[in-house]
Protein backbone atom coordinates (compact mmCIF):
# COMPACT_ATOMS: atom_id res chain seq x y z
CA UNK A 1 0.00 0.00 0.00
CA UNK A 2 1.37 3.60 -1.26
CA UNK A 3 1.09 6.90 0.21
CA UNK A 4 0.02 9.71 -1.56
CA UNK A 5 -0.24 13.61 -0.63
CA UNK A 6 -1.95 16.03 -2.78
CA UNK A 7 -1.89 19.24 -2.48
CA UNK A 8 -4.05 21.42 -4.21
CA UNK A 9 -5.91 24.92 -3.04
CA UNK A 10 -9.35 23.45 -4.93
CA UNK A 11 -10.66 21.17 -2.06
CA UNK A 12 -13.35 19.73 -4.07
CA UNK A 13 -10.26 17.62 -6.15
CA UNK A 14 -8.62 17.09 -3.17
CA UNK A 15 -12.07 14.90 -2.25
CA UNK A 16 -12.10 13.72 -5.34
CA UNK A 17 -8.58 13.02 -6.08
CA UNK A 18 -8.27 10.98 -2.39
CA UNK A 19 -11.06 8.43 -3.40
CA UNK A 20 -9.82 7.72 -5.72
CA UNK A 21 -6.71 6.50 -5.00
CA UNK A 22 -8.62 5.19 -1.99
CA UNK A 23 -10.82 3.08 -4.25
CA UNK A 24 -7.82 1.48 -5.61
CA UNK A 25 -6.44 0.53 -2.22
CA UNK A 26 -4.08 3.38 -1.84
CA UNK A 27 -3.74 5.67 1.45
CA UNK A 28 -3.99 9.73 0.75
CA UNK A 29 -4.30 12.67 2.31
CA UNK A 30 -4.19 16.36 1.13
CA UNK A 31 -3.14 19.39 1.84
CA UNK A 32 -4.19 23.35 0.25
CA UNK A 33 -1.22 25.35 1.02
CA UNK A 34 1.91 24.80 0.29
CA UNK A 35 3.17 25.13 3.83
CA UNK A 36 0.90 22.48 4.81
CA UNK A 37 1.83 19.91 2.02
CA UNK A 38 5.79 20.57 3.07
CA UNK A 39 5.13 20.27 6.55
CA UNK A 40 3.11 17.18 6.17
CA UNK A 41 5.77 15.80 3.85
CA UNK A 42 7.94 15.87 6.69
CA UNK A 43 6.21 14.31 9.18
CA UNK A 44 5.18 11.80 7.26
CA UNK A 45 7.08 9.24 4.73
CA UNK A 46 5.14 9.21 1.33
CA UNK A 47 5.97 7.58 -2.18
CA UNK A 48 3.98 10.22 -4.28
CA UNK A 49 3.28 13.77 -4.06
CA UNK A 50 0.54 15.11 -6.40
CA UNK A 51 1.10 18.99 -6.32
CA UNK A 52 -0.55 21.53 -7.83
CA UNK A 53 1.56 25.01 -9.56
CA UNK A 54 -0.65 28.14 -8.64
CA UNK A 55 -0.96 27.77 -4.72
CA UNK A 56 -2.05 30.52 -2.22
CA UNK A 57 1.50 30.60 -1.20
CA UNK A 58 3.64 29.94 -3.76
CA UNK A 59 4.44 28.02 -7.03
CA UNK A 60 4.31 24.33 -7.07
CA UNK A 61 7.36 24.08 -9.50
CA UNK A 62 9.43 25.66 -7.40
CA UNK A 63 8.93 23.77 -4.47
CA UNK A 64 9.66 20.32 -6.10
CA UNK A 65 12.70 20.01 -5.16
CA UNK A 66 11.74 20.22 -1.23
CA UNK A 67 9.38 17.34 -1.42
CA UNK A 68 11.92 15.14 -3.33
CA UNK A 69 13.92 15.99 -0.61
CA UNK A 70 11.48 15.18 2.01
CA UNK A 71 11.18 12.05 3.90
CA UNK A 72 11.43 8.92 1.33
CA UNK A 73 11.86 11.05 -1.39
CA UNK A 74 8.44 11.08 -3.35
CA UNK A 75 8.12 11.25 -6.26
CA UNK A 76 6.34 14.58 -7.63
CA UNK A 77 3.16 14.55 -10.57
CA UNK A 78 2.11 18.06 -11.62
CA UNK A 79 -1.36 18.99 -11.72
CA UNK A 80 -2.35 22.11 -13.00
CA UNK A 81 -5.23 23.70 -14.78
CA UNK A 82 -3.19 26.41 -16.95
CA UNK A 83 -0.24 24.18 -18.39
CA UNK A 84 2.36 25.29 -21.00
CA UNK A 85 5.64 24.15 -22.43
CA UNK A 86 7.50 26.06 -20.58
CA UNK A 87 5.95 25.14 -17.11
CA UNK A 88 6.31 21.69 -18.15
CA UNK A 89 9.85 21.94 -19.28
CA UNK A 90 10.50 23.36 -15.82
CA UNK A 91 8.82 20.70 -14.19
CA UNK A 92 10.89 17.99 -15.90
CA UNK A 93 14.17 19.74 -15.35
CA UNK A 94 13.43 20.10 -11.41
CA UNK A 95 12.61 16.59 -10.93
CA UNK A 96 9.02 15.59 -11.70
CA UNK A 97 7.49 12.19 -12.77
CA UNK A 98 4.98 13.77 -14.65
CA UNK A 99 2.80 17.06 -15.70
CA UNK A 100 -0.56 16.27 -15.89
CA UNK A 101 -3.46 19.18 -16.83
CA UNK A 102 -6.47 19.55 -15.31
CA UNK A 103 -9.42 18.76 -15.82
CA UNK A 104 -8.36 15.37 -14.69
CA UNK A 105 -9.81 12.27 -16.35
CA UNK A 106 -9.44 9.17 -14.45
CA UNK A 107 -7.47 7.44 -17.10
CA UNK A 108 -4.93 10.57 -16.84
CA UNK A 109 -4.59 9.92 -13.21
CA UNK A 110 -4.71 6.16 -12.74
CA UNK A 111 -2.11 5.32 -15.60
CA UNK A 112 1.05 7.55 -13.97
CA UNK A 113 -0.16 6.58 -10.23
CA UNK A 114 0.39 2.93 -11.22
CA UNK A 115 3.69 3.43 -12.88
CA UNK A 116 5.04 5.32 -10.11
CA UNK A 117 3.67 2.29 -7.54
CA UNK A 118 5.31 0.12 -10.00
CA UNK A 119 8.98 1.88 -9.96
CA UNK A 120 9.02 2.61 -6.18
CA UNK A 121 8.23 -1.12 -5.42
CA UNK A 122 10.58 -2.10 -7.80
CA UNK A 123 13.18 -0.11 -6.13
CA UNK A 124 12.09 -1.08 -2.47
CA UNK A 125 13.20 -4.87 -3.53
CA UNK A 126 16.60 -3.81 -4.93
CA UNK A 127 17.33 -1.42 -2.54
CA UNK A 128 20.98 -2.10 -0.97
CA UNK A 129 21.94 -1.13 2.40
CA UNK A 130 22.48 2.48 2.50
CA UNK A 131 26.44 3.27 1.73
CA UNK A 132 28.46 6.73 3.01
CA UNK A 133 29.03 8.56 0.25
CA UNK A 134 32.93 9.89 -0.34
CA UNK A 135 31.97 13.55 -0.27
CA UNK A 136 35.52 15.43 0.14
CA UNK A 137 35.26 18.58 0.41
CA UNK A 138 31.00 18.73 -0.96
CA UNK A 139 29.43 20.68 1.97
CA UNK A 140 25.64 21.15 2.81
CA UNK A 141 22.27 19.84 3.85
CA UNK A 142 20.01 21.69 1.70
CA UNK A 143 17.11 19.78 -0.02
CA UNK A 144 18.92 21.37 -3.36
CA UNK A 145 22.23 19.52 -2.47
CA UNK A 146 21.11 16.46 -1.10
CA UNK A 147 19.46 15.48 -4.28
CA UNK A 148 22.79 16.07 -6.11
CA UNK A 149 24.07 13.79 -3.67
CA UNK A 150 21.49 11.48 -4.88
CA UNK A 151 22.38 11.80 -8.43
CA UNK A 152 26.07 11.36 -7.52
CA UNK A 153 25.51 8.11 -6.53
CA UNK A 154 23.29 7.25 -9.41
CA UNK A 155 26.51 8.39 -11.20
CA UNK A 156 29.05 6.44 -9.23
CA UNK A 157 27.22 3.04 -10.11
CA UNK A 158 27.10 3.49 -13.70
CA UNK A 159 29.52 3.82 -16.45
CA UNK A 160 27.45 6.36 -18.69
CA UNK A 161 29.24 9.11 -19.63
CA UNK A 162 27.98 12.16 -17.39
CA UNK A 163 27.94 16.46 -18.18
CA UNK A 164 28.21 18.18 -15.29
CA UNK A 165 26.76 21.65 -15.15
CA UNK A 166 26.61 24.61 -13.09
CA UNK A 167 28.03 28.27 -12.51
CA UNK A 168 31.61 29.13 -12.06
CA UNK A 169 32.80 27.77 -8.24
CA UNK A 170 30.04 25.76 -7.84
CA UNK A 171 31.69 22.58 -7.23
CA UNK A 172 32.06 20.95 -10.35
CA UNK A 173 34.78 19.50 -10.33
CA UNK A 174 34.34 18.42 -6.34
CA UNK A 175 31.44 16.34 -7.91
CA UNK A 176 33.29 14.76 -10.52
CA UNK A 177 36.14 13.81 -7.92
CA UNK A 178 32.98 12.53 -6.31
CA UNK A 179 31.31 10.38 -8.71
CA UNK A 180 35.03 8.96 -9.50
CA UNK A 181 35.62 8.06 -5.58
CA UNK A 182 32.38 6.16 -5.30
CA UNK A 183 32.72 4.26 -8.58
CA UNK A 184 34.34 1.11 -9.28
CA UNK A 185 37.38 2.44 -11.09
CA UNK A 186 38.25 4.87 -7.64
CA UNK A 187 42.22 3.02 -7.75
CA UNK A 188 42.77 4.08 -11.23
CA UNK A 189 43.82 7.33 -12.58
CA UNK A 190 41.84 10.41 -12.16
CA UNK A 191 43.15 12.18 -15.10
CA UNK A 192 41.94 15.69 -15.49
CA UNK A 193 42.11 17.61 -19.08
CA UNK A 194 41.48 21.86 -18.89
CA UNK A 195 39.94 22.42 -22.07
CA UNK A 196 40.03 26.14 -21.85
CA UNK A 197 43.93 25.90 -20.86
CA UNK A 198 45.06 23.34 -23.84
CA UNK A 199 47.84 24.72 -25.68
CA UNK A 200 46.01 25.57 -29.48
CA UNK A 201 49.22 24.12 -31.25
CA UNK A 202 49.66 21.23 -28.98
CA UNK A 203 45.40 20.30 -28.31
CA UNK A 204 45.83 17.06 -30.65
CA UNK A 205 49.52 16.10 -28.93
CA UNK A 206 48.06 17.13 -25.43
CA UNK A 207 45.19 14.31 -25.77
CA UNK A 208 45.99 12.00 -27.80
CA UNK A 209 50.01 11.71 -27.41
CA UNK A 210 52.35 11.78 -30.11
CA UNK A 211 55.08 9.68 -31.32
CA UNK A 212 59.21 10.02 -31.46
CA UNK A 213 59.69 13.01 -34.15
CA UNK A 214 55.85 13.79 -35.13
CA UNK A 215 56.97 17.49 -35.55
CA UNK A 216 59.91 20.16 -34.18
CA UNK A 217 60.98 19.31 -30.55
CA UNK A 218 59.27 16.09 -29.88
CA UNK A 219 62.44 14.10 -29.07
CA UNK A 220 60.70 11.19 -27.24
CA UNK A 221 57.09 9.77 -27.19
CA UNK A 222 54.59 11.07 -25.47
CA UNK A 223 51.09 8.59 -23.99
CA UNK A 224 48.67 12.04 -23.53
CA UNK A 225 46.22 12.40 -21.61
CA UNK A 226 43.11 9.89 -22.93
CA UNK A 227 45.96 7.25 -22.78
CA UNK A 228 46.73 8.14 -18.91
CA UNK A 229 43.28 7.68 -17.85
CA UNK A 230 43.05 4.14 -18.97
CA UNK A 231 41.01 1.76 -16.86
CA UNK A 232 40.49 5.25 -14.99
CA UNK A 233 38.30 8.17 -15.43
CA UNK A 234 38.75 11.08 -18.14
CA UNK A 235 37.41 14.28 -16.86
CA UNK A 236 37.17 17.34 -19.38
CA UNK A 237 36.27 20.46 -17.40
CA UNK A 238 35.20 23.54 -19.00
CA UNK A 239 34.35 20.77 -22.09
CA UNK A 240 32.51 24.17 -23.89
CA UNK A 241 35.81 25.72 -24.58
CA UNK A 242 36.91 22.44 -26.49
CA UNK A 243 38.24 23.44 -30.71
CA UNK A 244 35.90 22.94 -33.07
CA UNK A 245 38.67 21.37 -34.53
CA UNK A 246 39.18 18.70 -31.97
CA UNK A 247 35.20 17.96 -31.62
CA UNK A 248 35.64 15.77 -34.48
CA UNK A 249 38.04 13.30 -33.43
CA UNK A 250 37.04 13.10 -30.34
CA UNK A 251 33.62 11.72 -30.70
CA UNK A 252 35.13 8.91 -32.72
CA UNK A 253 37.24 8.76 -29.53
CA UNK A 254 34.33 8.00 -27.61
CA UNK A 255 32.55 5.84 -29.64
CA UNK A 256 35.34 3.56 -30.45
CA UNK A 257 37.63 4.22 -27.45
CA UNK A 258 40.59 4.00 -29.62
CA UNK A 259 42.82 6.51 -31.26
CA UNK A 260 46.07 7.45 -33.24
CA UNK A 261 48.95 9.51 -31.62
CA UNK A 262 50.17 12.27 -33.71
CA UNK A 263 52.54 10.93 -36.19
CA UNK A 264 51.62 7.62 -35.10
CA UNK A 265 50.15 4.54 -37.71
CA UNK A 266 48.90 2.06 -34.94
CA UNK A 267 45.40 2.59 -32.99
CA UNK A 268 45.79 2.90 -29.28
CA UNK A 269 43.30 1.52 -26.96
CA UNK A 270 41.74 3.32 -23.70
CA UNK A 271 39.45 2.35 -21.56
CA UNK A 272 37.92 5.16 -19.63
CA UNK A 273 35.01 6.65 -17.85
CA UNK A 274 34.12 10.31 -19.35
CA UNK A 275 32.89 13.04 -16.94
CA UNK A 276 32.83 16.48 -18.73
CA UNK A 277 31.90 19.91 -16.90
CA UNK A 278 31.13 23.15 -18.37
CA UNK A 279 29.52 26.42 -16.90
CA UNK A 280 28.60 27.43 -20.60
CA UNK A 281 24.69 26.76 -21.82
CA UNK A 282 26.26 24.01 -24.67
CA UNK A 283 22.64 23.92 -26.46
CA UNK A 284 22.90 27.05 -27.04
CA UNK A 285 26.42 27.16 -28.26
CA UNK A 286 25.45 24.29 -30.76
CA UNK A 287 23.35 27.14 -32.14
CA UNK A 288 26.02 29.39 -32.50
CA UNK A 289 27.90 26.38 -34.67
CA UNK A 290 30.77 26.49 -31.92
CA UNK A 291 29.67 23.04 -30.46
CA UNK A 292 28.83 19.50 -31.83
CA UNK A 293 25.14 18.35 -30.88
CA UNK A 294 26.27 14.58 -31.82
CA UNK A 295 28.93 15.15 -29.10
CA UNK A 296 26.72 16.78 -26.82
CA UNK A 297 24.59 13.97 -27.27
CA UNK A 298 27.24 11.56 -26.17
CA UNK A 299 28.14 13.63 -23.27
CA UNK A 300 24.66 14.17 -21.91
CA UNK A 301 24.08 10.48 -21.11
CA UNK A 302 24.15 11.46 -17.78
CA UNK A 303 23.36 15.54 -16.36
CA UNK A 304 23.83 16.34 -13.27
CA UNK A 305 23.23 20.24 -12.54
CA UNK A 306 24.47 21.71 -9.41
CA UNK A 307 22.26 24.75 -7.96
CA UNK A 308 24.28 28.17 -7.48
CA UNK A 309 24.80 29.47 -3.72
CA UNK A 310 22.10 31.82 -3.88
CA UNK A 311 19.91 28.80 -3.88
CA UNK A 312 21.04 27.16 -1.02
CA UNK A 313 21.64 29.65 1.25
CA UNK A 314 20.61 27.51 4.27
CA UNK A 315 24.31 25.97 3.37
CA UNK A 316 26.03 29.08 4.02
CA UNK A 317 26.72 28.25 7.71
CA UNK A 318 28.14 24.78 7.43
CA UNK A 319 30.39 25.97 4.47
CA UNK A 320 31.77 28.83 6.90
CA UNK A 321 32.35 27.02 9.78
CA UNK A 322 34.25 24.24 7.72
CA UNK A 323 36.21 25.96 5.82
CA UNK A 324 37.03 28.71 8.42
CA UNK A 325 38.60 25.60 10.41
CA UNK A 326 40.72 24.78 7.41
CA UNK A 327 42.00 28.23 7.24
CA UNK A 328 42.85 29.04 10.34
CA UNK A 329 44.54 25.88 10.50
CA UNK A 330 46.73 26.49 7.76
CA UNK A 331 47.09 29.86 8.89
CA UNK A 332 48.52 28.89 12.30
CA UNK A 333 45.71 31.12 13.76
CA UNK A 334 43.32 30.68 16.40
CA UNK A 335 39.85 29.26 15.39
CA UNK A 336 37.42 32.68 14.75
CA UNK A 337 33.87 33.56 16.07
CA UNK A 338 31.29 35.25 14.33
CA UNK A 339 28.99 37.87 15.21
CA UNK A 340 25.63 37.10 14.00
CA UNK A 341 25.69 40.45 11.80
CA UNK A 342 28.84 38.95 9.53
CA UNK A 343 26.39 35.77 8.90
CA UNK A 344 23.33 37.81 7.90
CA UNK A 345 25.58 39.71 6.02
CA UNK A 346 26.64 36.67 3.99
CA UNK A 347 23.17 34.96 3.64
CA UNK A 348 22.11 38.59 2.12
CA UNK A 349 24.78 38.70 -0.62
CA UNK A 350 23.95 36.76 -3.82
CA UNK A 351 27.67 35.44 -4.48
CA UNK A 352 27.98 35.12 -8.24
CA UNK A 353 30.79 33.50 -7.87
CA UNK A 354 29.45 31.01 -5.44
CA UNK A 355 31.43 28.61 -2.80
CA UNK A 356 34.74 29.07 -4.72
CA UNK A 357 33.95 33.38 -3.82
CA UNK A 358 33.09 32.31 -0.48
CA UNK A 359 36.27 30.75 0.41
CA UNK A 360 37.60 33.37 -0.97
CA UNK A 361 36.09 35.91 0.99
CA UNK A 362 36.21 33.74 4.37
CA UNK A 363 40.47 33.94 3.54
CA UNK A 364 39.89 37.98 3.38
CA UNK A 365 38.27 38.34 6.51
CA UNK A 366 40.98 36.24 8.47
CA UNK A 367 43.54 38.06 7.36
CA UNK A 368 42.03 41.23 8.20
CA UNK A 369 41.36 40.45 11.43
CA UNK A 370 44.73 39.93 12.40
CA UNK A 371 44.56 38.71 16.24
CA UNK A 372 40.71 39.74 16.86
CA UNK A 373 39.39 36.59 17.84
CA UNK A 374 35.50 37.17 16.03
CA UNK A 375 34.64 38.17 12.23
CA UNK A 376 32.42 41.27 12.18
CA UNK A 377 30.96 42.38 9.15
CA UNK A 378 33.89 45.51 8.50
CA UNK A 379 36.31 42.30 8.03
CA UNK A 380 33.96 41.90 4.43
CA UNK A 381 35.56 42.94 1.65
CA UNK A 382 34.82 46.74 0.39
CA UNK A 383 32.51 45.71 -2.68
CA UNK A 384 30.46 43.06 -1.20
CA UNK A 385 30.34 45.68 2.04
CA UNK A 386 29.15 48.21 -0.77
CA UNK A 387 26.44 45.99 -2.68
CA UNK A 388 24.79 45.45 0.59
CA UNK A 389 24.97 48.75 2.18
CA UNK A 390 23.06 49.75 -1.28
CA UNK A 391 20.65 47.20 -1.28
CA UNK A 392 19.32 48.28 2.24
CA UNK A 393 18.99 51.81 1.64
CA UNK A 394 15.70 52.66 0.48
CA UNK A 395 14.62 55.10 -2.15
CA UNK A 396 13.70 58.49 -0.76
CA UNK A 397 10.17 58.72 -0.71
CA UNK A 398 8.71 61.70 -2.49
CA UNK A 399 7.18 64.92 -0.77
CA UNK A 400 3.43 63.94 -0.33
CA UNK A 401 2.71 67.38 -1.22
CA UNK A 402 4.23 67.65 -4.57
CA UNK A 403 2.32 66.31 -7.93
CA UNK A 404 -0.60 66.41 -5.59
CA UNK A 405 -3.99 66.97 -7.51
CA UNK A 406 -5.16 70.61 -7.01
CA UNK A 407 -8.32 69.69 -8.04
CA UNK A 408 -11.45 68.43 -5.70
CA UNK A 409 -10.92 65.43 -4.31
CA UNK A 410 -11.54 61.65 -5.66
CA UNK A 411 -14.78 60.46 -3.33
CA UNK A 412 -14.03 57.03 -1.01
CA UNK A 413 -16.04 54.69 -3.70
CA UNK A 414 -13.46 55.93 -6.33
CA UNK A 415 -10.31 54.74 -4.00
CA UNK A 416 -8.99 50.97 -4.36
CA UNK A 417 -7.35 49.34 -1.47
CA UNK A 418 -4.13 50.29 -1.03
CA UNK A 419 -3.09 46.91 -0.73
CA UNK A 420 -4.36 45.75 -4.11
CA UNK A 421 -3.52 49.50 -5.70
CA UNK A 422 0.59 48.45 -4.57
CA UNK A 423 -0.05 44.84 -6.03
CA UNK A 424 -1.14 45.97 -9.07
CA UNK A 425 1.39 48.95 -9.92
CA UNK A 426 4.07 46.78 -8.61
CA UNK A 427 2.96 43.83 -11.29
CA UNK A 428 2.63 46.32 -13.93
CA UNK A 429 6.23 47.35 -13.45
CA UNK A 430 7.27 43.76 -12.87
CA UNK A 431 6.34 42.71 -16.52
CA UNK A 432 7.32 45.94 -18.04
CA UNK A 433 11.08 44.82 -16.40
CA UNK A 434 10.47 40.90 -17.61
CA UNK A 435 9.64 42.01 -21.35
CA UNK A 436 12.45 44.64 -21.69
CA UNK A 437 15.02 41.91 -20.21
CA UNK A 438 13.55 39.54 -22.33
CA UNK A 439 14.12 41.60 -25.39
CA UNK A 440 17.52 43.16 -24.00
CA UNK A 441 18.99 39.15 -23.83
CA UNK A 442 17.19 38.25 -26.85
CA UNK A 443 15.36 35.24 -25.45
CA UNK A 444 18.49 33.88 -23.72
CA UNK A 445 17.32 32.24 -20.29
CA UNK A 446 21.01 32.24 -19.24
CA UNK A 447 22.07 35.91 -20.06
CA UNK A 448 18.39 37.01 -18.52
CA UNK A 449 19.24 34.91 -15.38
CA UNK A 450 22.90 36.74 -15.12
CA UNK A 451 21.67 40.24 -15.41
CA UNK A 452 18.46 39.80 -13.42
CA UNK A 453 20.06 37.86 -10.40
CA UNK A 454 16.73 35.45 -10.70
CA UNK A 455 17.13 31.78 -10.93
CA UNK A 456 16.20 29.78 -13.76
CA UNK A 457 13.56 28.41 -12.03
CA UNK A 458 12.17 31.68 -10.69
CA UNK A 459 12.36 33.70 -14.18
CA UNK A 460 10.07 31.07 -15.97
CA UNK A 461 7.50 31.28 -13.40
CA UNK A 462 7.33 35.52 -13.82
CA UNK A 463 7.83 34.45 -17.98
CA UNK A 464 4.77 32.26 -17.10
CA UNK A 465 2.88 34.90 -14.79
CA UNK A 466 2.36 37.74 -17.11
CA UNK A 467 1.99 35.50 -20.40
CA UNK A 468 5.60 36.43 -21.41
CA UNK A 469 7.31 34.12 -23.84
CA UNK A 470 10.96 33.51 -24.56
CA UNK A 471 10.32 34.68 -28.14
CA UNK A 472 8.41 37.89 -27.61
CA UNK A 473 10.93 40.31 -28.04
CA UNK A 474 10.29 39.26 -31.67
CA UNK A 475 8.61 42.29 -34.09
Amino acid sequence: MARVLIIDDDSAICRMVSEIIKKIGHDAETAITLREGVEEAKKTPYDVVLLDVELPDGSGLEAISRFRGARASPEVIIITGQGDPDGAEMAVRNGAWDYIQKPLSLNSLILPLKRVFQYRDELAKRQKPAVALKLEGIIGNSSRIKSCFDYLAQAANSEANVLITGETGTGKELFARAIHANGPRADKNFVVVDCAALPETLVESSLFGHVRGAFTGADRASEGLIKQADKGTLFLDEVGELQTSVQRAFLRVLQERTFRPVGGKIEVTSDFRLIAATNRDLEERVTEGKFRMDLLYRLRSLHLELPPLRQRPEDIRDLVLSYTAKICERYATEIKGFSPEYFDALTSYDWPGNVRELINTLEGSITETGDDPTLYPKHLPGRIRVQLARASVKEKREDPSKGRSKGPLPSVRSFAKYRDFRESVLAEAEKKYLQDLMTFTKGSVKDACEISGLGRTRLYTLLKKYGITRLGWIQ
